[in-house]
């Protein structure tokens, strides 16, 4: 057996295991990833992810959801690994790292984390809401009174609906609360529940409620916290797009593998 140090960050409740990874030490083992990330028998969190040394960039993102897989872009997480990198002194104020949806940029303002998201092009309007790619694939759905919404039950029917069940979807429901501001609660694939939070998802939903507006933000409240999202429309396309809000260490701890 052997020890590995890690760290706990979290943004807005969305919380992940962090391990600088750039000696390559770390076992990229599905089952112990899986193991690290229950809340039971393990260090507890929505996902694990690994810094690495990246010859394009400051760093590399290496983004494990909590069933041990990896996935798709993760824009809290990607907001998490910022302030870690930051902590390690990979960088100062400003950086750029690579994720699995390709080269992103990112800043630190007064502890907050601005994210640069990857361009959005298209926008499917369903019968009962809208799906778009952040990154990683969502579905928004409008609704009402979503504080007592059962997201757990509704988001996982569409998730394994006929429609997405072989590569699963991200299940958005949002609410209105005024002409800047909404209210999003997520069901996550790969968590298989839902999250305080989800930067691709709030990310989504944003775009959906500023398509065809006048404006260029939207704040978005979420179970977790506060973000901000900032976009400009160009022909039907969404460029700029930036994830704004906080990232946190919580703890730092070794476990034995």
């Amino acid at each position: 057996m052997k020890s590995i140090t890690f760290y706990k960050y979290q943004g807005t409740g969305n919380d992940f295991i962090m391990i600088d990874n750039r000696n390559l030490e770390f076992p990229k083992n599905s089952k112990l990833i899986k193991e690290m990330c229950d809340r039971r028998f393990g260090i507890g969190s929505d996902g694990l992810i690994l810094v690495e040394n990246d010859p394009e960039s400051d760093f590399q993102m290496v983004y494990y959801n909590a069933d041990g897989n990896e996935s798709t872009m993760c824009g809290n997480g990607g907001r998490c690994i910022v302030a870690f990198a930051s902590f390690l002194n990979i960088f100062e104020e400003e950086c750029t790292f690579n994720a699995v949806d390709g080269l992103h940029e990112a800043k630190i303002k007064n502890e907050t984390i601005l994210l640069k998201m990857k361009d959005v092009d298209h926008i499917s309007e369903t019968e009962n809401g809208f799906v778009l790619n952040t990154g990683s694939p969502h579905f928004v759905q409008y609704v009402e009174e979503l504080g007592n919404f059962e997201v757990f039950n509704e988001g996982k029917a569409i998730r394994n609906s006929e429609k997405f069940r072989e590569n699963g979807i991200n299940v958005n429901f949002v609410e209105v609360q005024d002409e800047n501001k909404i209210f999003v609660r997520t069901y996550e694939r790969g968590v298989e529940d839902e999250t305080y939070s989800c930067g691709t998802g709030v990310t989504a939903a944003a775009l959906t409620w500023l398509r065809n507006k006048e404006a260029d933000s939207v704040q978005i409240m979420t179970l977790g916290g506060i973000l901000s999202v900032y976009a400009e429309q160009f022909q039907g396309t969404f460029i700029n797009i930036w994830l704004e809000g906080p990232a946190k260490q919580v703890f730092k701890g070794e476990i034995l593998i």
